[in-house]
């Protein structure tokens, strides 16, 4: 497979951009402290309140993918050298539109007294690509 992310744009260099990518698994576990604290309510910010660059979710799944494969993990540098992790041109729809950078702030929910560690993007990816070796049959069936 091969993995394209945006080229350098806004003061960020290839796949730089960064989000704050939060697992399925946390927000789950954000729903179930508040279904267990009816008495708190509110909005809340949900993310894992650190922002990591898609570089970083390229340079996982790939290596969760060569693990499946049998393969040793890759540098990011390497991965990009082997063309497993390309960068194309921004594109113009987007110059002026696009946040480079988001980060959850996570001040108020921590004050709600949510106080559970969230997963990195390494983590999560990695038990996601897990889960779905394991659950092939998922795949392949019809929903």
């Amino acid at each position: 497979g091969k993995v394209k992310l945006f080229g350098e744009y806004g003061g960020y260099g290839p796949g730089e951009q960064s989000r704050d990518f939060v697992s399925v698994e946390d927000v789950v576990k954000v729903n179930l402290y508040f279904l267990d604290h009816p008495e708190i309510s509110g909005i809340f910010n949900l993310g894992s309140g650190r922002a990591q660059p898609f570089n970083d979710v390229a340079h996982a799944v790939a290596n969760a993918m060569r693990k499946i494969d049998g393969a040793n993990p890759a540098s990011l540098e390497e991965l990009v050298k082997e063309k497993t992790i390309e960068y194309i041109p921004f594109p113009e729809a987007l110059k002026g539109k696009y946040q480079c950078f988001t980060q959850a702030d996570l001040t108020k929910l921590r004050a709600a007294g949510y106080a559970e560690p969230f997963l990195n993007v390494e983590q999560g990816v990695s038990r996601y690509i897990a889960w779905l070796s394991a659950n092939t049959d998922f795949l392949a069936s019809p929903l």
